[in-house]
């Protein structure tokens, strides 16, 4: 796999903690800040399309498998469900824990909250499963030892990738909830994994100075990107093979996209 080019988004105030593609249009790309705004926008002009402002600063944010809602959780532990047409707030909940990232399955019907630390300060390494759109729990998946940061579900359908603060990121095969292969090339805290456009593979990033892309079947690392101090989100686009990435660097607000002429 080799490096293309880049273009930059320009546009918020204070650092950018996540971003997601907007999966039915892939020139869309949205973004969750601590700015207390969420912004839409298109790569192709490097203009912000969209813009709301929530209640907090905000560090998660994921699409409906359909593009038609994202949802945004903020420092606050609160969840924010957006619909896409009017940009506007339709779903809230707050929890009573440390909520990090969130990922719906392919259906739409089921919802993944990934966890740190209780009310009581204890890290439990679970994943809540919720049903939507009722956002009521189903399940608790027990996923690692330390808290669990980062969630992204294979295109396929087939696995649900876990990044955790034991370093280490987990696969597992959704129809039946077993861990089918763990990935060790990241050496501190994973905060962000995604799948490619087909499940072949799996970017992660740290505070390790590089973004992790590695083949899915085997777990071995294809290709790294040297990047700034750390990575606070990686994306792939749902149609090609480019990576947006956004990360703790010395400019602020700043989303960089990545494109790759080849895989192998």
């Amino acid at each position: 796999m080799s490096q293309r080019n880049f273009v930059d988004l320009k546009g918020h105030k204070e650092s950018v903690e996540q971003l997601c593609w907007d999966p039915k249009h892939a020139d869309l790309v949205a973004t969750a800040s601590v700015d207390k705004t969420v912004r839409l926008w298109d790569d192709r002009t490097g203009k912000c399309a969209r813009l709301v402002k929530l209640s907090g600063p905000n560090i998660n944010i994921a699409y409906k498998p359909d593009g038609e809602h994202i949802a945004v959780v903020n420092t606050n532990n609160e969840l924010t469900i957006l619909d896409v047409r009017g940009f506007k707030p339709i779903h809230k909940k707050k929890f009573n824990c440390e909520v990090n990232e969130i990922a719906w399955n392919i259906t739409s019907d089921i919802l993944f909250v990934t966890t740190g630390k209780d009310d009581k300060g204890d890290e439990k390494g679970i994943v809540q499963v919720l049903s939507y759109p009722s956002l009521q729990p189903l399940d608790n998946l027990t996923a690692h030892t330390a808290g669990c940061n980062c969630i992204a579900i294979d295109p396929c359908g087939r696995y649900v990738a876990v990044g955790s603060a034991d370093s280490l990121v987990s696969l597992w095969d959704i129809s039946e909830m077993l861990c089918v292969r763990t990935f060790t090339n990241i050496e501190s805290a994973v905060r962000t994994v995604s799948f490619n456009q087909s499940g072949e593979y799996l970017a992660s990033g740290s505070i390790d100075c590089f973004i992790d892309i590695a083949n899915v079947q085997t777990g071995r690392t294809v290709h790294q990107i040297p990047c700034g101090p750390a990575v606070n989100s990686v994306d792939w686009n749902p149609t090609s093979n480019l990576l947006a990435y956004a990360g703790d660097d010395n400019i602020k607000g700043i989303v960089r996209v990545f494109g790759f002429t080849s895989a192998g």
